[in-house]
């Protein structure tokens, strides 16, 4: 039997899954230009979410203001469909005399459901838990520190987390309210939450869309409300994730043309190269595009970033990865924007560190937001 963790079952799956070359990826000979696959290639992965919500006002409000050390926190709700109410935090630079750049900042899973966007935002009284989660980020809160540097930076509450996270009628009033929380009920909440998201998945995916499809969807949307913002100038917008956080600024720079600059930190990988050993916590529900492999590989998908600037981080001691794989993408998003005449606008640093996003990560990040915003 085979070591891996799908054992016996391993080659019959690995077999469906290479019965064929991937049509769709650019690398392919038969496209000579990325303005001519992009449109196919996106709209395959469009087409396989299984959910593509109208266009609809946002009917954004501003809920709550607050002064902040070098910003101001507008607390905002934006309708991302006719169905979905999404909160949201807005940082806006003190002092603005012009349109300012803006950054999507995308938080992660991270096995960590009670609060969402308050995991990359400053705020007062914050829950000791929280902030030793913080690690994951140097004990940062980047979106506060990029706020700082002159950024408009928005952040929403992915569905299933923060706001937007999975409560039931018979709940204490701490998880409801977030208040008189202890470490153990914290933890509590999180176990519950993580054991409970395959019955959402599932309920979700009986209903005939995806989990992914809400999570892409809503940061698309986020950009339709952002652009509305006086503040910023809709030319100059980047994004930027950690985890998960980096798989929807994947995605958010692939799927919208609107993205210059994305950052994608912790998030690379290459289906084959996690099947064996390294999916039950990487290619979970949250994640999963059915069908996707029959037509490209992630890196395949990060290609539609072209012409946008790129950077790529990961660690190589990250063990939701196989670091080959990492390496096979980084090489393979290199050759796509070698072929679009583009060289320049990707890079892929690979720094010695598990997954996180540590202070020299940042460092490069938000000089290449510097450089190209």
């Amino acid at each position: 039997m085979d070591a891996s963790q799908l054992g016996s079952l391993l080659p019959f799956i690995a077999g469906q899954a290479r019965t064929r070359d991937l049509p769709l990826s650019f690398l392919d000979p038969s496209f000579q230009d990325a303005a001519s696959w992009k449109p196919q290639a996106r709209e395959r992965v469009l087409s396989l979410l299984h959910y593509r919500p109208d266009p609809c006002d946002p009917r954004a409000e501003v809920v709550d203001r607050v002064e902040c050390d070098g910003y101001t926190h507008e607390t905002v709700h934006f309708n991302t469909t006719d169905a979905l109410r999404v909160p949201a935090s807005v940082l806006i630079p003190t002092g603005l005399t012009a349109r300012a750049p803006a950054i999507v900042a995308l938080h992660d899973h991270g096995g960590f459901y009670l609060w969402g966007r308050e995991k990359l935002i400053e705020t007062a009284d914050e829950h000791p838990v929280l902030s030793g989660f913080k690690r994951y980020y140097a004990g940062r809160s980047i979106a506060s520190d990029l706020a700082r540097q002159g950024y408009v930076v928005i952040v929403i509450d992915m569905f299933y987390w923060g706001e937007r996270r999975y409560l039931l009628g018979d709940d204490a009033a701490d998880w409801t309210t977030r208040s008189g929380l202890s470490s153990e009920r914290i933890d509590e909440f999180n176990a519950r939450a993580g054991a409970s998201e395959q019955l959402v998945a599932r309920s979700i995916y009986t209903a005939g869309f995806t989990w992914s499809g809400v999570m892409f969807w809503d940061d698309l949307r986020t950009v339709d409300y952002l652009i509305t913002r006086t503040e910023v100038d809709p030319e100059r917008i980047g994004c930027v994730g950690l985890s998960v956080g980096g798989y929807r600024s994947l995605h958010l720079v692939a799927l919208d043309d609107r993205i210059k600059a994305a950052v994608v930190v912790g998030w690379m990988a290459s289906f084959p190269s996690q099947l064996a050993h390294h999916m039950p916590h990487s290619i979970g529900f949250t994640k999963l595009v059915p069908g996707l492999y029959q037509h490209m590989d992630l890196p395949d998908v990060a290609a539609m970033a072209m012409p946008a600037h790129l950077l790529v981080i990961n660690g190589d001691q990250d063990g939701l990865f196989a670091i080959d794989g990492v390496r096979a993408c980084f090489h393979q998003l290199a050759a796509s924007y070698r072929k679009a005449g583009i060289p320049e606008r990707f890079r892929g640093s690979l720094y010695a560190a598990p997954h996180e996003f540590n202070a020299a990560m940042q460092a490069e990040a938000w000089s290449w937001f510097a450089d190209h915003l």
